[in-house]
């Protein structure tokens, strides 16, 4: 991605009373939320989440936010601030714990339970201090007070940081669902209140700012939900994210309603929807929730199996029910609800699950054909509104890709910020308020770290591309044995092609050629086996191009004796 200030340099150090902000991730692409708040040599962290890789990214498992700009100041971290336990707000945190455990976690109640959960997997016991909408704890340098706002997960929160250098206030992922399930509103008169007293800084969630209007209500699902559970003849399955509570919820009730059962599918979907009911989040009817395992001695009307892969993950369950390589079977007559939107980048992996749900028989329901989700993500015209009663004198969208932050800081125009009192950075610019203004004044290292197995930072790009030719074009091998002393041929070229789509039969043709190279190079003294390589990548990869029209990743082995 092409950096919008490349002139930038490592910034200056920060000026005596003012504060610093530096988003790590979340800007620019929707994942990976991190953002470091700086006063007085002291740093708190505002969420640590993870990226989910798309295609050109073969083999990652997630993408993590760059640490390196606080790898060396770990000990000035005094806490970090969890606004909701969404993977790309959390998800990043025991990565970074792993590099020093004692950093304490700062959130709700469902939010640090979720956390914790994860973090057990890790075998790290953190230290938390749990907080309410509402409450204002000290930290460090900052001054925290924390505001309810309503999202696609219960307990979320926004976060007010109160320094000399000013009040920034971070929203963390909002809408304003004027009706929500657990009659949780966003908290506009707090927010009002702040105003009142001076925003400098807002920092605000941009992921819908192109979409006109308000948010429909979450509880606008329930009737299509209940259309469709009426209508369907055999087993219900049902996608969804495992933190969204709200929408398990209402599936739950129409279950409930139409007098079937419902069985968790998946790890993190049973580790969450456990936890949520444990802390009286999720309202279970006695005997609704049953084991998957127990599901073969119910009819198949009577069942919902709720799970994973709404996003078309290749290993969620979702998508190994599609390719045929799950314990549960769809087959003809079933119904299959997404109830998520589509993150950006998934589309193909998506229809990719649908169409193969679709080839078994699965009548598959999904937000392009019925309405079964709405966002967690404020409108425009709900951002308009939000920005009027905060009145901030400084702004700064977060959370969203280019175009969102644009349209994020148009709209704060139109409600009256100062064109040279918005910032629009993206990970890595570091933003400075002093005396009242937000400046950029720097970049610092902000690029992606790959998740590959156990192996973390270790991928990088190069790699990656090195993947992508393999995955495409596929690989040629060719193997020679070389005379140390003379430079000559003694043995090969033998050549083997997988994934090319190259017979190798076909190679025939170039061998002669590679022999008269490797001739000619002994001649005129080159014997260094890695010039021979290059000679040999030279000539067969010419020769592939101008027969085949490909590129594949062609890796000579020469021995020599």
């Amino acid at each position: 991605m092409s950096h919008p200030h490349p002139e930038l340099g490592p910034p200056p150090p920060l000026p005596e009373g003012g504060l610093r902000v530096t988003p790590l991730g979340g800007l620019g692409e929707i994942g990976r939320n991190m953002t470091v708040f700086e006063y007085g040599g002291r740093l708190l962290i505002v969420d640590c989440g993870v990226l989910f890789p798309e295609e050109e990214q073969p083999g990652i498992d997630l993408i993590l936010p760059d640490f390196s700009s606080v790898r060396d100041r770990l000990d000035d971290i005094e806490g970090i601030v969890l606004t909701h336990g969404h993977e790309d707000h959390i998800g990043g945190v025991p990565f970074l714990l792993r590099e020093k455990p004692d950093i304490p976690l700062i959130g709700s109640k469902l939010t640090l339970a979720l956390i914790e959960a994860k973090l057990q997997e890790h075998r790290i016991r953190p230290y938390t201090l749990q907080v309410a909408e509402g409450q204002r704890e000290r930290i460090g340098p900052f001054d925290c007070e924390f505001v309810a706002v309503n999202h696609s997960i219960p307990d979320a929160l926004a976060v007010a940081i109160r320094t000399p250098a000013g009040m920034a206030v971070h929203t963390g992922d909002f809408k304003m669902d004027q009706l929500p399930l657990d009659s949780r509103l966003t908290d506009l008169h707090a927010f009002a209140r702040l105003s009142e007293e001076g925003i400098d800084l807002l920092l605000s969630d941009s992921t819908n700012a192109e979409v006109p209007g308000f948010v429909p209500p979450e509880r606008d699902i329930s009737g299509v939900l209940r259309q469709v559970f009426a209508g369907a003849r055999k087993r219900i399955i049902v996608a969804s994210f495992a933190s969204h509570v709200h929408r398990i919820q209402q599936i739950l009730d129409a279950a409930h309603e139409y007098g079937r059962r419902v069985a968790f599918v998946g790890r993190s979907m049973v580790r969450n929807m456990g936890i949520a009911r444990d802390l009286g989040y999720l309202k279970v009817p006695p005997g609704l929730v049953v084991d998957v395992k127990t599901l073969d001695d119910l009819p198949d009307s009577e069942v919902v199996l709720v799970c994973t892969g709404s996003q078309g993950e290749p290993m969620a369950a979702l998508s190994r029910m599609a390719n045929r390589d799950h314990q549960i079977r769809i087959v003809d007559g079933d119904t299959v609800i997404l109830a998520s939107s589509l993150i950006p980048g998934n589309e193909n992996a998506v229809y990719r699950v649908i169409n193969g749900l679709t080839r078994w028989g699965a009548n598959v329901v999904h937000k392009g054909n019925a309405k079964v989700h709405v966002s967690g993500h404020a409108s425009a015209g709900e951002l308009l509104y939000f920005y009027n009663i905060c009145r901030p004198k400084n702004l700064m969208p977060v959370h969203g890709e280019w175009r969102h932050l644009r349209a994020n800081a148009e709209l704060g125009a139109l409600t009256g910020v100062p064109h040279d009192r918005i910032v629009i950075a993206e990970d890595g610019v570091v933003v400075d308020l002093v005396q009242g203004k937000a400046r950029i004044s720097g970049k610092v290292q902000a690029g992606y770290v790959y998740v590959d197995g156990l192996s973390v930072g270790d991928v990088r790009e190069p790699a990656l591309k090195d993947r992508k030719i393999l995955g495409d074009e596929g690989i040629i091998s060719v193997f020679v044995v070389m005379d140390a002393s003379t430079g000559k041929l003694t043995g090969g070229p033998h050549i083997q092609a997988r994934g090319s789509g190259i017979e190798d039969s076909a190679f025939g043709d170039v061998i002669p050629r590679i022999t008269e190279t490797l001739e000619r190079s002994a001649q005129d003294g080159v014997v260094e086996p890695h010039q021979l390589q290059q000679l040999i990548r030279r000539t067969l990869g010419k020769w592939v191009s101008d027969t085949y029209r490909r590129r594949p990743m062609i890796l000579p082995v020469v021995v020599e004796v």
